[in-house]
């Protein structure tokens, strides 16, 4: 992969702050950051369910490869220089249900996270 795509929910407190954390990350490959919904992601895109964007996380890979919720979370650490090792043990048979566990709480409860996210965000 030479780069990744990332939509993110522009109208969510916490996915604003991930989306402006991983923007501030140093990354091995080019990370572009994108609304979900918005006409850059339906044009970039025009295959893609738009509308299921809008509640996971999706990044897409520069060859079409599409991921979706856990995947997604642990492609954008892989893609970053200081995270890459976590996004391979995130990805280890042994941690899936771990990895999927945590980021579909963190979906669920996204809402009560944003004033969290708020006081975190730079």
């Amino acid at each position: 992969m030479r780069e990744l795509t990332v939509l993110y929910d522009a109208g969510c407190e916490l996915c604003c702050a991930a989306s402006d954390w991983l923007a501030a990350q140093p990354t091995h490959i080019p990370v572009n950051l994108i609304a979900a919904g918005s006409d850059e992601a339906r044009v970039r895109f025009p295959g893609l369910d738009h509308a299921a964007t809008m509640g996971q996380l999706t990044a897409i890979g520069d060859e079409g490869e599409v991921y979706h919720d856990d995947k997604a979370w642990v492609v954008s650490l892989w893609a970053t220089r200081q995270y890459r090792a976590w996004a391979a043990g995130l990805a280890a048979p042994g941690a899936r249900r771990l990895t999927r566990g945590a980021t579909s709480w963190i979906a669920r409860h996204r809402a009560a996270l944003g004033p969290v996210a708020r006081v975190l965000r730079p």
